[in-house]
């Protein structure tokens, strides 16, 4: 699949890259995706949820009231989860909601969002650019000149660069990584991805191997 370098302007440049048909253009596995996703979105709970059971109550053991006769149940102990102020029953406890998942499918499943992102034409090839100093004003104008201002983007940089990270930070709609922090959940959540044309050559060849 060949798509039209452009510049930051949004003008072509002349020139155009060749997506590579093993990442860009499988067949995409959508329960590949679907694991991926879950383990991504597992990921980011806390797991620091926390009720007291009946054990863990602070308050007397004295019987509240007689064994007999009341004409009522039984009580023994006012921390019982029947009564208000009570322990919780089977409450929530920390735990890590993380789980397994093969390197293989991992890496199915991005090049499966990659192809479907392909095959929707939303994906965009921008030569190479940088800030001297974190400007947001000017990310402002390169995402009006690309038309992706009001539409969820996420833009792809083959390596790290703190000015254009600092720069679209404030950005509502854009979001900005590096090749290495991808992951499936955020392709598809974009709705245009902007791939910087060396990122197009670090993810051909990270996906791959």
């Amino acid at each position: 699949m060949e798509v039209a370098v452009l510049n930051k302007a949004g003008q072509e440049t002349g020139r155009s890259v060749e997506l590579l048909e093993q990442v860009f253009g499988i067949e995409p596995n959508d329960h590949a995706i679907y694991l991926d996703v879950k383990q991504y979105l597992a990921n980011q709970r806390q797991g620091t949820h926390k009720a007291k059971e009946r054990a863990e109550i602070v308050g007397s053991t004295r019987k509240i009231k007689k064994q007999k006769g009341t004409g009522t149940a039984r009580a023994g102990s006012i921390k019982s989860p029947v009564f208000r102020g009570g322990g919780r029953i089977f409450g929530p406890r920390p735990r890590n909601y993380g789980f397994k998942l093969n390197k293989k499918v991992k890496t199915l499943a991005r090049k499966s969002a990659l192809a479907y992102k392909a095959k929707g034409n939303s994906i965009l090839v921008v030569e190479d650019f940088t800030f001297e100093a974190p400007k947001t004003k000017e990310m402002v104008a390169i995402t009006g000149s690309l038309k992706i201002n009001d539409k969820k983007s996420l833009i792809v940089l083959p390596e790290e660069n703190k000015n254009l990270y600092l720069s679209a930070r404030n950005l509502k709609n854009t979001q900005v990584l590096t090749v290495n922090e991808l992951s499936t959940y955020q392709i598809l959540n974009a709705k245009t991805l902007v791939l910087l044309e060396g990122a197009v050559k670090k993810i051909e060849e990270n996906f791959t191997l």
